[in-house]
């Protein structure tokens, strides 16, 4: 294999991706078959070890110059992977969590279409805006709250699902007109 190949998509911080990548079976299959509270805290250490190795592939990346095209791909897709099996297996258990699912796929899927249409007329988008980033952090938040504290009152768990599902819906509204006006001026 090339030298450029192996920079490309074996970089370490592209491995991290990919080990992220895998433990979203490997959290689904804990969250499943968790039968106590105990349980619930091995899917949230698995979650929060996705984290901290997401944070940690993007520190290395950008320190040792080891980002790659590939990287920019990877990377979001794991994050976008990650949130969406954990909200979806959430579901499940607090059903509200199901309508931050549908929203999230739905955000998701008109910055995808987006995204690949502003391209074609030449523009890139560079990371995440600031919202998405809230949205990103918020959500994390409320998830493993509801992990960590399997127990919580039905109120408190809808109050902070209600706190993650206007969050999103936020930062959904700040990317439709973030792309709606760089629409305009790439006519």
């Amino acid at each position: 294999m090339k030298k450029d190949m192996l920079h490309e998509y074996f970089s370490i911080p592209n491995i991290l991706s990919y080990f992220r990548l895998i433990l979203i079976p490997v959290y689904l299959v804990v969250y499943f078959n968790a039968e106590d509270e105990r349980g619930y805290y091995w899917a949230a250490l698995v979650i929060v070890i996705s984290g901290l190795t997401d944070m940690l592939d993007g520190k290395i990346a950008r320190h040792f110059n080891m980002i790659t095209e590939w990287g920019k791909l990877i990377d979001p897709i794991a994050d976008k992977l990650t949130m969406a099996a954990v909200a979806l297996s959430l579901a499940f258990r607090f059903p509200l969590m199901g309508v931050v699912f549908v929203l999230y796929v739905v955000k998701e899927g008109f910055m995808g279409i987006t995204g690949l249409v502003m391209l074609k007329r030449g523009f890139r988008m560079d990371g995440a805006m600031w919202y998405g980033k809230v949205c990103t952090a918020v959500t994390y938040a409320v998830m493993l709250s509801l992990l960590v504290f399997p127990g919580m009152s039905r109120r408190m768990s809808n109050s902070l699902i209600g706190v993650c599902l206007a969050v999103t819906a936020m930062a959904f509204i700040g990317y439709v007109n973030f792309y709606h006006r760089v629409r305009k001026t790439r006519r």
